[in-house]
């Protein structure tokens, strides 16, 4: 079912196969970038520190291991059941088995494309379009994805976004453009006809002339070949045709002159008397041909071209901004948004971190769907992007789906898939979920806090069980895991509401670990919370934890 203003919380992928096929106008994308730029991973708090233990290397990210394996060797598969080639499904088993060898992290990042783009393709209509955006890292693997999944022959282009005016390169040519593919699903596609800003360069060397009205320049006022009827006669003796020309009226500057006048019935040597009346000719010296003034505000423009320049990023302290260090402009998706969709089209942005699509949509009067993978996002968009920038309430201008609202739909998803529950539980009580492939003696997250003359955030190291019967082993593995990575708290998550006799062991086991004194109040340095607990809206009690205050942590590895 394809319900539209909704954001939803949850992989992507398994988002969209729920959805209706064929339902959405138009797609943008602005997925994690094959990239081991630090800002991909780093959340950072309200001080602008850095969050430790949070930095991980593109390679631990994309990472070859057994569930991807299973991905890579089930795309043909998947190719074939949403109506690809077979010759594609064979392209990507000989792609993946040499990249296997050369390059397994790559390998692994473009399958997690791959199936995702294969799924997008699925519910786009017929003549809906898709953007990729990317950087140049990953824009030519990506490219060769989109030629196998939607097909060479719908590519339209290759957009430059040039992103900043300068960028520093120590043995390399500085690095200023962002990549965005846009293809379509077929030849027959959305297209409205839009027009960008002129640079300053080009205003400097053509809009030279100054008045009272503004900046102009002059535009000659005929047009190639001889012509019979009255345009090719003489105004006001000047005669086109012993030039090998003929008039041509400037209509769309004569209507913005006389708005309530009928043009029709005019021959064009009255309209271009009414031109001469309204101030928009220029007669040179020595009888020449005379000129149309266009002033620069009656221009409306170039049409789009590939290379974006007029679109800056957004600055450190606008009041776009919201904490995102991959962010997008929201004037870059209205002019996306604007080209290849219409008013009341759906657009879907698979990866919508802090919501720059749905904004722009939003305001051009499509409807969206935004998903995301962190519950910090969905919360943030949901309050800031959507709450206090756009004025909507939840429940009557927009729906939230995926996040579980009771006990039985966190069963639910402990059912459906462990490792979301487990991601959706530690993010709920503000923690961050452990990102690191390396051995963490069963930690799932960690939840950072500041505290008085340290120069480093602290951290409480969380665990998470959906298993109906816990065992207090599990809880000695975490005081044995906080004491070994040097975590000042320990918190355990369960599914299940503990017995009382079980929780009253629990209880008295954590007692030993003492307490946290931070200006004399006591924190338990070993909590216990269980799934009823944390919505009713209880969370761990610890130093005011970073993603609490008024600004929140960078998400990584989303722009939106």
């Amino acid at each position: 079912m394809t319900a539209a203003n909704t954001l939803y919380y949850g992989d992507c992928l398994a988002v969209m196969e729920e959805m209706d096929a064929e339902s959405v106008d138009l797609i943008y994308l602005d997925p994690p970038f094959n990239s081991n730029a630090d800002y991909h991973a780093i959340y950072r708090d309200e001080t602008g520190r850095p969050l430790p233990d949070q930095v991980e290397a593109f390679g631990d990210m994309w990472y070859l291991d057994a569930a991807r394996e299973r991905a890579v060797s089930g795309l043909p598969v998947m190719m074939r059941r949403y109506g690809l080639d077979d010759g594609v499904a064979e392209l990507w088993r000989l792609w993946a088995n040499a990249l296997r060898k050369l390059n397994p992290s790559l390998l692994a990042y473009l399958s997690y494309m791959t199936e995702r783009l294969v799924a997008m393709r699925r519910l786009l209509k017929p003549d809906g379009s898709v953007y990729l955006h990317c950087d140049p890292t990953a824009s030519h693997y990506l490219k060769m994805v989109m030629d196998a999944v939607f097909g060479h022959q719908n590519f339209r282009n290759e957009i430059i976004w040039r992103r900043t005016g300068a960028h520093g390169g120590a043995k390399r040519w500085g690095p200023i453009h962002d990549t965005l593919l846009f293809y379509t699903k077929s030849e027959t596609y959305e297209w409205q006809r839009i027009h960008q800003g002129y640079d300053d360069s080009y205003v400097r060397n053509y809009y030279r002339f100054e008045d009272r009205r503004g900046r102009f320049r002059y535009v000659t006022l005929t047009g190639q070949g001889v012509t019979s009827g009255d345009s090719g006669r003489p105004w006001r003796g000047v005669d086109p045709t012993g030039s090998g020309r003929h008039w041509a009226v400037p209509s769309a500057a004569l209507r913005k002159a006389f708005p309530n006048l009928d043009l029709r019935s005019l021959s064009t040597q009255e309209k271009l008397d009414l031109l001469d009346q309204a101030g928009l000719v220029y007669w040179p010296p020595h009888g020449s041909v005379p000129q149309q003034k266009r002033y620069l505000d009656e221009s409306p423009g170039v049409p789009l071209q590939d290379i974006i320049y007029d679109i800056r990023p957004i600055g450190a302290h606008a009041k776009e901004r919201l904490g995102y260090a991959t962010q997008k402009p929201v004037a870059l998706l209205e002019r996306v948004i604007s080209a290849s969709s219409k008013e009341g089209d759906l657009v879907l942005d698979p990866f919508c971190g802090c919501a720059t699509t749905i904004e722009a949509a939003h305001r051009l009067g499509r409807r969206w769907i935004g998903i995301d993978i962190a519950i910090h996002a969905v919360k943030r968009v949901a309050r800031v992007r959507l709450g206090d920038r756009l004025g909507l309430r939840e429940g009557i201008e927009y729906d939230i789906q995926g996040m579980p609202r009771n006990v039985e739909g966190a069963k639910d998803l402990w059912r459906r898939d462990p490792y979301h529950f487990q991601k959706w539980a530690v993010e709920q009580v503000d923690g961050f979920v452990t990102t690191r492939r390396a051995a963490d003696g069963g930690v799932d997250g960690r939840l950072y806090f500041a505290l008085p003359d340290e120069p480093d955030l602290q951290s409480m190291v969380i665990q998470v069980d959906g298993g109906a019967n816990v065992p207090i082993s599990k809880l000695r593995d975490l005081h044995g895991a906080m004491e070994a990575q040097q975590a000042r708290m320990a918190g355990f998550i369960v599914l299940e509401p503990l017995g009382e006799r079980k929780r009253r062991n629990f209880e008295q086991y954590m007692a030993q670990a003492g307490d946290l004194d931070v200006l004399g109040t006591k924190y338990p340095r070993m909590q216990l919370l269980d799934v009823a607990e944390i919505i009713a809206g209880a969370g761990f009690q610890t130093p005011t934890p970073v993603g609490r205050g008024v600004r929140q942590p960078v998400i990584p590895g989303i722009g939106g």
